[in-house]
């Protein structure tokens, strides 16, 4: 609605969101397999298409492109419920630093690829203590999701 229209003028159509799929790296899915937990890293990596889809969807920048991420490498600050049932000298008081690469690409609608590649670890053990499990992982998520939705063509590190 606006003031010099004020019968309801035809708003222009929005093109449709970007469609986001994310898979889980053959590295990243035997870890999971045999260390972090399946269950765990699917999680992740829903959690990475939600942020991206969320981020992008606020802007609207990649509206219409298809995004297909892959979620290489993932480190938890703390041990995984799987990592504990397997190691009992760990304990949720265990902490390290943590973070996530993530490689894809972006196909926009007319075609054009653009290659996707992020990784973000903490390199400062000072503050992970008072992190849960999957912070640094989530950081990097976020911030790949908030580079990617301001139009920055996150081919960097």
């Amino acid at each position: 609605w606006r003031r010099d229209c004020p019968w309801g003028c035809p708003r222009p159509a929005l093109a449709a969101p970007a469609s986001v799929t994310v898979s889980v790296g053959p590295r990243l899915q035997e870890k999971a397999r045999t260390d972090l937990g399946v269950r765990e890293v699917d999680r992740l990596a829903d959690d990475l298409r939600t942020e991206v889809q969320r981020q992008t969807s606020r802007t609207g920048v990649l509206d219409g492109a298809r995004i297909e991420l892959t979620l290489v490498d993932a480190m938890p600050n703390r041990p995984t419920f799987e990592q504990m049932a397997r190691r009992p000298g760990l304990s949720m008081s265990s902490f390290g630093i943590g973070g996530a690469r993530i490689e894809g690409r972006a196909v926009a609608p007319d075609g054009t690829v653009t290659p996707l590649r992020f990784a973000w670890y903490e390199t400062d053990i000072r503050y992970t203590p008072y992190r849960v499990t999957w912070s640094d992982a989530h950081t990097a998520m976020e911030r790949f999701a908030r580079r990617l939705a301001r139009g920055q063509a996150v081919a960097s590190r």
